[in-house]
């Protein structure tokens, strides 16, 4: 199968494209401005293409003659936007166009990563951004499929360096005394489900909601991290109303990376109903722990001390 991986230089976006070489795949990674550096983070195999998904022009002939699509295109919800960059444009916009190339192009398979929570009417702009694409790639004439991961962790991954952003060692404030809610899953647990979803077409039409394992609060992770590092670290809550007072008064400084979308979006959790893993054959026990993964806990989540989700 020849794959187009949109966002391919990127974090998931990387490891999707060395698991599909892995599977005898041809991969193309495509972003607006791959580097020397991107390729060297990639299997030799990976074509490595530019092109920006907001620009229909740029991408349109690298989409032509592929079998798959997969768009891991997305701006960060931990960090406020880059100068110039909004949701809509990225989301939307992008997705439009590679769903608008893909059908130009006689695409047969279209995976959409989204996001959990993804709604028209959502909290955030990022949240609804995210659903008003989904609607675009449920009305294309493609087999599609959408997945909604929760935070996904790893080597190079936001969420952990957003933790140590947002808290110090020893003693720390978080919003609402850090109880939201997350279901971190590990990037090596999350990149062969990808992979799966493109190779067996009875995941065709279908919505996915991916977590790992257990349920993690943001204090739980802000503990686990610093306990990895061998420090302490005492909890104490700032409520939510003044944190998002701060974080607006924040907004415009462009060496603070939080602003009031932050806020909004630690108002609520980021967990599934129901963990999809299943669906392919996997039970959630199995999957990696972000304790065992920061190498501090035995991994199994009977042995810790969250609930399975």
């Amino acid at each position: 199968m020849k794959v187009l991986v949109a966002g391919g230089t990127g974090f998931i976006g990387s490891h999707l494209c060395t698991e599909l070489v892995e599977r005898d795949h041809e991969v193309t990674s495509l972003s607006r401005n791959p580097t020397s550096e991107d390729a060297a983070n990639l299997p030799d195999d990976v074509t490595l293409a530019s092109g920006d998904v907001s620009d229909y022009g740029t991408i349109a002939d690298t989409v032509d003659g592929h079998d798959a699509v997969v768009n891991f295109v997305s701006l960060s919800p931990l960090y406020q936007l880059p100068s110039g960059t909004d949701h809509e444009t990225v989301h939307l916009g992008g997705t439009e166009n590679l769903i608008r190339a893909a059908e130009d192009g006689d695409i047969e398979r279209f995976v959409q990563i989204s996001a959990l929570g993804a709604d028209p009417d959502g909290p955030t702009p990022y949240i609804r951004a995210k659903g008003r694409a989904e609607e675009i790639v449920r009305e294309a004439a493609l087999g599609w499929t959408i997945v909604r991961p929760s935070i996904v962790f790893g080597d190079g991954a936001e969420f952990l360096e957003f933790t140590k952003q947002l808290t110090t060692p020893y003693v720390t404030g978080l919003p609402g005394g850090g109880e939201t809610r997350f279901q971190p899953i590990w990037v090596g647990d999350f990149a062969p489900i990808l992979a799966d979803v493109l190779e067996d077409d009875s995941h065709v039409g279908q919505t996915y909601e991916i977590g790992g394992p257990q349920i993690v609060t943001l204090a739980d992770a802000t503990e686990l991290i610093y306990e990895a590092e061998g420090r302490p670290v005492a909890i104490f809550p700032i409520p939510m109303a003044l944190t998002k007072l701060g974080l607006a008064v924040a907004d415009p400084l462009p060496l603070i990376p939080f602003g009031t979308e932050q806020g909004e979006s630690l108002e609520f959790d980021n967990t599934v109903a129901t963990n999809d893993v299943t669906t392919f054959g996997i039970n959630p026990e199995v999957l990696l722990t972000l304790g065992a993964y920061l190498g501090i806990r035995s991994g199994t989540p009977r042995e810790e001390s969250r609930p399975l989700a």
